[in-house]
């Protein structure tokens, strides 16, 4: 029987979801690339536990991670049935909908019958009667925005999710859903962007939406695909992703220019004594915009190199404006 760490939440900050009443920790375990049927059951146990056992009480799911698409959900399904049985209340779960899920003209996107339908699958695969967060993963052009958000609205109402959340919509689509939740009676708790040194699109505007609308932001691809790592200090890796084993980074995305500003940014990780990751992550993090920031892991050792960036997440200005510098392509040696 699993036991988890007594001292679990001394050292994870945990930081308030915009103005709701429910707080996520700094880092959140994303289950995306790790949890489908290519690992095996026992390393995706050790972990999961390994991350409440370090203070992670929220894990980020969607009905299309995997591979195949539901898989995470399932392992994450196995895992709240043995390991988490007990501890279901000490858990923030969320899950999404609107990417392809199954064939004919309701498996994605956006409509009632696509979100309705997805979550009750989500929640079959999961083994709960409730996911605490249900997200609408992506805006769809072809359903009006009140459709889509009476459907997240109607999960909270069925008792089927506790909170509603967004992800990858622009600041103009991200206001006028909180207005439409708003005008519902159930406010929009979070949005999940991607953020990372490497794209900084949500500081054209929807930060400052966010901030004003009082609704907690979950940065994905902090890391921006590995890339923000000390893997291609060197230039890319045989049995990487940007080698060719992922969709999601091409080798081109790795330049000779891109290099130098990744052997930069390491060189102000090393001074403060972390790896780049590290550094990477607590730039995210930095003055509390964000609310949390969802890490994967393949390895044990590897989710332990994360979370060791709690231990250091405050700036200096010389470090910001170093780290502006090196981003900017104005830095010199």
């Amino acid at each position: 029987m699993y036991l988890p760490s007594a001292d679990r939440y001394q050292a994870m900050p945990y930081r308030r979801a915009g103005r709701s009443g429910l707080l996520l920790p700094a880092l959140s375990l994303g289950l995306w690339h790790n949890f489908g049927s290519d690992r095996t059951p026992e390393t995706q146990g050790r972990i999961l536990r390994r991350a409440f056992d370090l203070g992670i009480t929220h894990f980020d799911l969607a009905n299309n991670y995997g591979p195949p698409p539901g898989a995470a959900e399932s392992a994450m399904g196995r895992a709240l049935k043995t390991d988490f049985a007990r501890l279901r209340d000490e858990l923030v779960i969320s899950t999404k909908a609107g990417y392809l899920m199954w064939d004919g003209p309701y498996g994605e996107w956006g409509s009632r019958k696509n979100l309705l339908s997805s979550l009750d699958q989500s929640l079959t695969r999961l083994g709960l009667d409730y996911v605490d967060i249900f997200y609408s993963h992506r805006p769809d052009p072809d359903t009006p925005l009140e459709e889509t958000m009476g459907a997240l609205d109607s999960a909270v109402r069925q008792g089927k999710a506790l909170y509603a959340g967004i992800s990858n919509y622009s600041p103009e689509q991200t206001r006028q859903a909180a207005r439409i939740l708003d005008g519902l009676g159930t406010p929009l708790l979070t949005h999940q962007p991607r953020y990372s040194m490497l794209d900084r699109r949500v500081e054209d505007g929807l930060l400052t939406a966010l901030d004003e609308l009082g609704t907690g932001s979950i940065a994905y691809s902090p890391l921006e695909q590995g890339i923000l790592s000390d893997r291609y200090l060197h230039g890319i890796p045989e049995g990487s992703r940007a080698a060719g084993s992922s969709p999601f980074l091409t080798p081109e995305a790795v330049t000779p220019e891109l290099v130098d500003r990744l052997r930069a940014l390491d060189e102000v990780a090393s001074a403060r004594g972390q790896s780049l990751a590290q550094l990477a992550l607590a730039w995210v993090l930095r003055g509390g915009r964000v609310t949390s920031a969802v890490v994967g892991a393949s390895s044990v050792a590897q989710l332990e190199n994360s979370v060791e960036t709690v231990r250091h997440l405050d700036f200096a200005d010389e470090e910001l404006a170093r780290i502006e510098e090196i981003l900017k392509g104005r830095a010199t040696g």
